[in-house]
């Protein structure tokens, strides 16, 4: 092939020159259009990604887009062409198992309901949610109108059900036949049974409760029947036979309907009482496959129950692994209320006692909950045996093995109830375990503070001791505790803890094969321990590198995994605590070599999800200027990632600051690390406003997005950088009995090393905090002028009165907050008054000079 090449008169050159400049200045012009300035209305257009799933095949990534203000997008990603395909107002969706369906709610829209209850339109006549089936491989959407819940088989596939919403009647209206019986919360809804590649369903009148087996193919539900052809009960519906079975018909409440995993057997419980009793005398039903229905194995008159003890209505109902076993819950009669007393001969009245085990204000708030309280029983089903497990004297009764295990674990708290009163969890037990078959509890450990578990096999229990800051576990064939760390070796505890209480653990991985060992993390490291201690501990990882020590922790990828193969490498997830950077790579157990697959100066999610049937992982990295927005990766190859969502592309309309981390020495001279965030376009010439927002260490997080959000009591970063404001978060190393000077020991001289670089506007220094922060907040300004304003979100100022108050959410006392935990007083009111003073900024009013906004929030 030949080309030519023609010369231009010079004034055609001339010309083309000159509009080639005019066209250059034109773009670039366009280009330098000035970025936006945030206002309190980008609340409402910043987008969040909810509920993100990959499907098994991992061809399919399903998410919701939801606004600050407005209607969630349901967005549905073709990993292999990279096409995207968006549904409005659609949430809550499930793939299902053979990855070709996604079936999801559509709600009505915001603005719609909106307008309507403005309107004072009646709840049952607002628009109800539809359903909405998308077929992926024929790329067509069906919607099914007022739909009220529906499920998906778990694995397997083929169909769908669906609950409609009630049907709406208005009264004299002649136009509609009346049903004789209407359908509502208590009568139950039309069930549609679906089949997804023909649009064909099967109807089932007046349902109530549904179920699908996990992995057989049956489906399960309870209706009060229509009073003429199909008679209330239970109903199991088998799919492969077309077959429908009643398990039970008779008219009563059918509650906690359940499968084996196989679908091979059912249970539930029936109330058929007739006479409206208050106590409702729920029984216990049984089914087997090969039966025309199913029995009656368990009620209130059975020998099993002592005392009057009933079946509890709200005990779990469940299966083992194996199906060998049915597990429900007993419970003890409620107290009746005398219904022959008069409104005026009630004597209501709240009787509180120094004796009581447990403060009143702890008991209101259990009281629902223990009214509720089941004890679990287990059925031997090939056996025909039952056996009580839990009782008044161990209440809380774990299962090993996914229910197949012999052996259950139980443990007792009541008897220092008292104690954790005082001094916050972990609270203290006594353990036990119980024989399946064998009748009685045998205790294996007295007075431990920490949370006890059975190992995946069940051959040990296991807890991690607070007081002892080290693992234990009791051998079940042994009977022998042994302790499996040591702080010798390494350091198993929160090695930064600097309140006064026992330190917390760094968790654990997980057991590996037929529990062998049990990995266990220190600070940086995963470490393999012998659970009889035979063998010296291996450290599997080497984090703790003195140029730059790495935090490895393990991924679970696989949902149902419930033992670690070390045969296999091991996915991890890394943090370098130097420079903040996160990532993933593979760890080879057996060479003990690490190989790096990405990472950098971002934050990487610590629970990615793999496709389950492919080397698929979805998973998300962010920064400060990075929204974490969903990612692929195929094969591990991280050099070929897929960007799945664009949840604000209107970010880059917007000035956008930078974070850093910044160093200065404290008072007394510990070198201290922060966060420095910095407006776009940053001048080190200039001079800038800065607000100080603290709360305890936060630098970690420096690689954390911070997206615009309206937060009841912190600054946004994102807004405030835009609005060309320094933000700086100092980390504060407690001293115990000192928490406000301790603030002041830290963050005072991080804003002065920050004036004297020169970029500081030492005249508009602003700060702020929340709860704990608030506090910090409202103490420093009764010691410093160095603020021109303060703002203080929800702070305790007077610590002596605060001592004896009670906290909202679970009706303990404070007192161990301040003796114990986060307020680090380190001991009694009457042991440290002076430091009850000293650090309340109550009694230093007088010295405060600094405008101080408090939000009690």
């Amino acid at each position: 092939m030949y080309y030519t090449r023609q010369l231009l008169p010079s004034g055609t050159i001339k010309k083309i020159i000159t509009l080639f400049l005019l066209f250059s200045f034109f773009n670039l012009s366009i280009g330098q259009q000035p970025k936006k300035v945030m206002d309190e209305k980008v609340y409402a257009i910043w987008n969040t990604i909810q509920k993100p799933v990959i499907s098994n095949d991992g061809n399919w990534v399903v998410y919701q887009l939801t606004p600050g203000e407005g209607d969630t997008h349901l967005k549905i990603f073709n990993t292999k062409n990279k096409k995207e395909h968006s549904f409005e107002r659609g949430l809550n969706a499930k793939i299902t198992d053979d990855s070709h369906f996604v079936v999801f709610q559509i709600k009505p829209p915001v603005d719609t309901i909106k307008a309507m209850k403005r309107r004072k339109v009646k709840k049952k006549n607002l628009p109800k949610d539809s359903l909405g089936i998308y077929d992926l491989e024929r790329n067509v959407l069906v919607k099914i109108p007022e739909v009220k819940s529906f499920k998906v088989p778990e694995k397997w596939n083929g169909y769908i059900a669906y609950l409609r919403t009630p049907q709406v009647f208005e009264k004299g209206d002649s136009s509609t036949v009346q049903p004789k019986k209407k359908e509502t919360k208590d009568s139950g809804t039309r069930l549609m049974v679906r089949a997804l590649q023909t649009g064909q369903e099967e109807v089932f009148e007046f349902v109530q409760n549904y179920i699908f087996a996990k992995e057989g193919e049956r489906l399960m539900f309870s209706s009060t029947g229509n009073d003429t052809t199909f008679l209330a009960g239970v109903y199991l519906f088998d799919f492969g036979k077309k077959d429908l079975l009643p398990l039970h018909r008779q008219q009563g409440k059918y509650k906690k309907i359940t499968f084996d995993e196989q679908g091979t057997q059912a249970a539930f419980l029936a109330n058929v009482d007739t006479t409206h009793a208050q106590v409702a005398p729920f029984q216990l039903h049984f089914w087997k496959e090969g039966k025309d229905s199913a029995q009656l194995i368990f009620t209130n008159e059975n020998v099993l129950l002592q005392h009057d003890w009933i079946v509890s209505e709200y005990g779990q109902l469940f299966f083992s692994k194996n199906a060998k076993r049915l597990f429900f819950g007993v419970a003890p009669p409620p107290i009746l209320q005398d219904t022959s007393l008069l409104e005026e001969e009630i004597v209501n009245v709240e009787v509180w006692s120094y004796t009581d085990k447990v403060l009143h204000t702890r008991q209101k708030n259990r009281l629902e909950k223990e009214k509720k309280r089941a004890y679990l029983t287990v059925y031997d089903i090939s056996k025909n045996r039952f056996q009580q497990l839990g009782d008044l004297m161990v209440e809380d009764v774990r299962t090993g093995d996914e229910g197949n295990a012999d052996i259950v674990l139980g443990y007792d708290q009541k008897p220092y109830e008292i104690t954790t009163s005082w001094e916050g969890g972990p609270s203290h037990k006594d353990l036990y375990i119980n024989k399946l078959g064998e009748n009685g509890w045998q205790i294996i450990a007295r007075n431990i503070r920490g949370t006890p578990h059975l190992s995946p096999h069940a051959k040990y229990v296991y807890w991690y001791s607070t007081p002892d800051t080290a693992w234990f576990t009791y051998s079940i064939e042994n009977r022998k505790i042994t302790q499996v760390t040591n702080n010798k070796i390494s350091k198993f505890y929160d090695e930064l803890n600097d309140r006064p209480m026992h330190p917390w653990n760094y968790s654990m991985a997980g057991w590996t094969t037929d529990d062998a060992a049990i990995l266990i993390y220190d600070r940086y490291d995963i470490w393999k321990i012998d659970p009889e201690y035979k063998s010296e501990p291996v450290r599997l990882t080497k984090g703790r590198e003195a140029d730059s020590p790495t935090v490895f922790r393990y991924v679970k990828l696989d949902k149902e995994e419930r033992e670690i193969d070390l045969k296999k490498d091991l996915f991890v997830h890394f943090f370098n605590t130097k420079n903040k950077q996160e990532g993933y790579g593979k760890w080879n157990p057996t060479t003990r070599q690490f190989k790096k697959m990405t990472g950098g100066d971002y934050a990487y999610t610590r629970r990615p999800q793999k496709a389950r049937d492919v080397n698929v992982l979805l998973f998300t990295k962010e920064n400060f200027q990075v929204f974490p927005d969903l990612r692929v990766v195929k094969k591990w190859d991280f050099s070929k990632t897929i960007k799945v969502s664009e949840a604000n592309p209107q970010q880059s309309e917007y000035k956008w600051g930078t974070i850093e981390l910044y160093s200065w020495r404290s008072l007394d001279g510990q070198k201290l690390e922060g966060m420095l965030v910095k407006p776009e376009g940053f001048d080190p010439k200039k001079k800038y406003p800065m607000i100080v927002n603290f709360y305890e260490r936060s630098s970690d997080r420096l690689h954390r997005h911070r997206a615009p959000f309206p937060h009841r009591s912190t600054i946004n970063y994102s807004y405030y950088s835009n609005r060309g404001y320094l933000i700086f978060n100092p980390d504060v190393p407690y001293r115990v009995g000192y928490p406000g000077e301790s603030a002041l020991n830290a963050v005072v001289p991080g804003v002065t090393s920050l004036i004297e670089k020169g970029f500081v506007d030492a005249k508009n220094i602003g700060l702020q905090g929340h709860s704990w922060g608030g506090y910090q907040a409202a103490y420093l300004v009764t010691k410093t002028n160095i603020f021109k304003c303060a703002e203080s979100g929800a702070p305790v100022v007077n610590m002596i009165s605060a001592y004896g108050g009670i906290r909202w959410g679970s009706g303990m006392s404070r007192m161990f907050q301040y003796e114990h935990t986060q307020s680090r007083i380190g001991g009694t009111l009457w042991e440290y008054p002076l430091r009850y003073i000293e650090n309340s900024p109550i009694f230093f009013v007088d010295k405060i000079q600094t405008p101080l906004l408090i939000l009690h929030n």
